[in-house]
């Protein structure tokens, strides 16, 4: 069986962002779980998930966060899988606040940081993660990049076209 992916939201107010990850990790025929938990409200919940995890049978885990942007850092300081964080960005600081809060770690508790609502991108390198020991989904991964090199020849081929009239 293969592994599934975690993500978690700090807020649901989150999930606008987040629904790009769900997607993307569906595309590639992985199966996610989403809740809402909070490093500050309900610490003892998502501690008790990320210790948990690996077990309940997650390759990874990717945590959205606004703000102080806790929720990664104490899921990655309670669990061994990889932990990729989302800054959200808010409406004090675009989400930069988010984003040093995220990358950020001490040592020995790392979160892999994508940019600032990158919740694509965070699947993408989730489903890299899984790939290391499923060759189907790596094949999957290698259909995408062949496919985005399409797409941008074919834009230039348009443009230079279009250009040589």
């Amino acid at each position: 069986m293969s592994k599934k992916v975690a993500i978690l939201m700090g807020s649901d107010s989150d999930l606008p962002i987040v629904k790009g990850a769900i997607h993307t990790l569906q595309g590639f025929g992985i199966h996610v779980e989403v809740h809402v938990m909070s490093a500050h409200r309900t610490p003892q919940l998502a501690c008790d998930f990320s210790a948990k995890a690996r077990e309940n049978g997650f390759g990874a885990i990717i945590c959205a966060a606004g703000k102080a942007a806790h929720l990664a850092g104490i899921i990655a300081a309670h669990t061994t899988l990889p932990v990729i964080g989302i800054p959200i960005k808010s409406s004090t600081l675009d989400g930069l606040d988010a984003l040093l809060a995220t990358v950020q770690m001490p040592k020995g508790i790392p979160v892999a940081t994508v940019a600032i609502d990158g919740a694509d991108n965070a699947a993408i390198l989730a489903a890299q993660m899984l790939a290391i020991t499923d060759d189907e989904l790596s094949i999957k991964l290698s259909d995408m990049k062949k496919a985005m090199v399409d797409e941008v020849v074919a834009k230039d081929e348009k443009l230079q076209a279009e250009l040589n009239k």
